[in-house]
């Protein structure tokens, strides 16, 4: 602009140099000396500068230049609608692959068997198996009227065979006389027979082939030696060969088993009468 338009030659009227009593009430006094404040400039004053003026018209002509320049520039390169559409599709796919490249791709560490995922039932406690007892030998019978505890336990096999067997009282009885009277009640093998000796046993006789608790003789078909020298069958078959006998039960004790032995000595099992039903009475 020049400086004689009308807007340069308008000047911002100038404040009086008195002031009055009134107005000098603000200024501050500091020591001796007064603080004098800075006259005020108006608004249009600072407009009305001619720098202030020049520097205002050359933004305005950058601007109105500027959006001339872009708006053209969009007039001559705008892209067609279709080949915009392909941009922003590549764009967006661009941002997608971006996006996808930013996700932690480090492999998941497997679960290691220390710590059990938190899906995994735990193992029941296995409990262990009770120990199997071995069975126990029932109790040796206290032995009575002065056998020792091998008689004794002689005595036992052969009432046991015979409560099995449902024998009556008095066939107990008569067997273990006659183990008395045969072989004090000890199991025997034969010096005849040398077979014999390779079984249990507890004494050796030399009475022919007789072996056992009963002295039966495996040559009168009472059995096999190895059959024999065991004292439970060899009371059955003495247990047998006594139902076999007919009216036993009437019979006296010694006529009963010598119908069963038939021995050189035929009334010597009375004598074992008494003390064999005191056993019986022990072990029953």
């Amino acid at each position: 602009m020049h400086p004689d338009d009308d807007f340069d030659q308008q000047l911002t009227p100038g404040r009086p140099a008195s002031l009055s009593a009134d107005e000098a009430s603000p200024e501050r006094m500091m020591g001796r000396h007064r603080a004098v404040p800075a006259p005020r400039r108006g608004v249009r004053a600072v407009l009305a500068s001619t720098p202030v003026r020049v520097a205002l018209a050359t933004g305005v002509t950058c601007c109105l230049g500027a959006t001339a320049v872009v708006a053209a520039r969009h007039d001559d390169e705008a892209p067609p609608p279709r080949v915009t559409e392909a941009l922003t599709d590549r764009a967006l796919a661009a941002q997608e692959k971006a996006a996808s490249r930013s996700l932690d791709r480090s492999p998941t560490p497997a679960p290691t068997s220390a710590s059990p995922s938190p899906t995994a039932k735990p193992s029941p406690t296995a409990k262990p198996k009770p120990k199997k007892k071995a069975p126990t030998k029932p109790p040796r019978p206290r032995p009575v009227a002065g056998l020792s505890q091998a008689q004794m336990d002689n005595a036992k096999a052969i009432v046991d065979v015979g409560v099995k067997m449902k024998i009556p009282r008095q066939g107990l009885v008569i067997a273990v006389a006659t183990a008395m009277q045969e072989s004090t009640l000890l199991n025997y093998a034969s010096g005849v027979l040398p077979e014999s000796q390779n079984y249990p046993h507890q004494a050796v006789g030399w009475d022919h082939d007789s072996v056992g608790l009963f002295q039966q003789r495996p040559s009168s078909g009472w059995g096999s030696v190895r059959d024999l020298m065991r004292p439970a069958y060899a009371a059955r078959v003495f247990y047998e060969a006594l139902l076999q006998v007919p009216g036993w039960q009437q019979m006296s004790l010694t006529l009963a088993a010598q119908a069963v032995q038939i021995s050189a000595f035929p009334y010597a099992y009375a004598q074992h009468e008494e003390r064999a039903a005191t056993v019986v009475a022990a072990l029953t």
